[in-house]
């Protein structure tokens, strides 16, 4: 563990000394004593982890010096240390956010290191969380976000404006194309980026505990209900509240949505009691709702309600050059953290990627490079280890240029290839007369 910075604020000095002697037995502590308030208080001090009070000093009085150290480093642990031993004194000390009180006796060294090891174990955590959160605030960060596309930076620039309120973000797209890597961003780049971000994928949940699990319920809700939970907007209380696929919300539920997004208030499940939440919200969605508005499968007001900024993630397809940047990407991450060595992509593999139409989007092309990058026994990726799934032939022939009619014949033998030359299976397949077959293939319009 780093070492731990601690301030002792004591005027006795042969007192001083004493506490700094004991302290250092620790080498991971690094103690500085300081005489007076007046000291302490000077400029140009670094941030100590733990501060050391004597509440009887002669120059300032304990509780106004307590109150300046907390406002000058925020959240720094002050331990109280005083000869006075009223209950009322170290009542009020406490009250006043110091961390513990400890009257000045024989036990005052012991008591003392007992409390200060509690507090590396919080600061060694502390320096954890911090660490952690450097590390999702850089991948989250809208630079580290890959796309250079023109579409994508539309995208970035409008997730940018989003994150700097609090306006409701409605994120659409097909599946694959990065709604929650999306809203994670918005969330990690906004005020609340220190909060808990929550998602929900209404599409998995079973429709009849979907309230349960936005709400929460009390012991005895319902058969199962063995104890009180607490439900995703109580757990997001500060933070962001992500729905993902909301487009699937049981009709009947979603005016409980709409007012605890109105009212900023829910109830649990066979609850009476009122609980006030504060959420940030955002939805996303494969289905345009303004469809399903029409269709009658979701509320006109709730989806006013969700709109809020409109952001449409563009498909993999139609983003260029994007597709090899994050084809690289994935590749490199992929051999680092599978000790592998580096591999590169060979231009033919790279316009094979860039030919392909990609209906599983992003995560369709993660997994074809990984899988790629095993495939290959060497250090470069070839054409023939990009392989993509059974539709691959005919995705290919359909985003070439050509005719409807070249298009029609490119079909037929792909199905042909496919069901070995069985016409009656084929003209099944595609709905159509096996006479047109036989005369295309009569006809030298398609190769079998």
């Amino acid at each position: 563990m780093s070492l731990i910075k601690i301030y002792v604020i004591e005027d006795d000095m042969f007192y001083a000394r004493y506490l700094k002697h004991h302290l250092s037995l620790n080498e991971d502590n690094e103690v500085e004593i300081f005489n007076s308030g007046k000291d302490i208080l000077k400029g140009g001090l670094d941030r100590p982890d733990i501060i050391t009070l004597d509440y009887s000093l002669p120059d300032i009085d304990g509780l106004t010096l307590l109150s300046d150290l907390q406002k000058r480093w925020k959240n720094v642990p002050i331990i109280v240390i005083s000869g006075q031993q009223e209950v009322s004194t170290a009542v009020k000390l406490l009250k006043k956010g110091a961390y513990d009180y400890i009257v000045k006796d024989d036990d005052t060294k012991d008591r003392l290191w007992a409390i200060i090891n509690r507090i590396r174990e919080n600061v060694g955590l502390r320096d954890q969380l911090e660490r952690l959160q450097a590390e999702v605030d850089a991948q989250y960060d809208f630079t580290k976000i890959i796309g250079n596309s023109p579409v994508m930076q539309r995208i970035f620039d409008m997730m940018k404006k989003g994150s700097r309120s609090n306006i409701t973000v409605s994120i659409t797209g097909e599946t694959g194309t990065g709604k929650e890597l999306a809203a994670k961003a918005l969330h990690y780049n906004s005020q609340r980026s220190d909060k808990p971000f929550v998602a929900v994928n209404i599409a998995a949940i079973p429709k009849e505990l979907i309230e349960s699990e936005l709400f929460g319920h009390e012991k005895g809700a319902f058969t199962g209900a063995v104890s009180t939970r607490k439900g995703k907007f109580e757990e997001a209380h500060k933070g962001t509240l992500f729905l993902d696929e909301i487009g699937e919300m049981d009709i009947n539920l979603q005016s409980k949505l709409l007012r605890a997004l109105q009212e900023r208030e829910i109830t649990r499940v066979g609850g009476n009691k009122v609980i006030q939440v504060d959420v940030r919200v955002i939805v996303a969605t494969h289905r345009n709702l303004s469809e399903e508005v029409k269709a009658g499968n979701f509320r006109e007001d709730l989806y006013y309600r969700l709109l809020g900024l409109p952001i449409e993630l563009p498909p993999l397809r139609d983003r260029g050059n994007d597709i090899l940047l994050l084809a690289k990407s994935f590749l490199e991450n992929f051999c680092a953290e599978n000790q592998m060595g580096a591999k590169r992509l060979s231009n033919a593999a790279q316009k094979k990627l860039l030919n392909y139409h990609w209906p599983g989007n992003v995560r369709e092309l993660r997994a074809i490079i990984e899988l790629a990058a095993v495939m290959t026994e060497g250090d470069v990726i070839e054409s023939d280890h990009v392989n993509f799934n059974n539709t691959e032939e005919i995705s290919d022939v359909v985003f070439e240029e050509g005719t409807l009619r070249d298009y029609t014949c490119k079909i037929i033998e792909y199905f042909l290839k496919k069901y070995d030359n069985n016409v009656v299976e084929v003209a099944k397949r595609l709905d159509v007369g096996k006479s047109t077959i036989y005369r295309m293939i009569k006809n030298d319009e398609i190769n079998v």
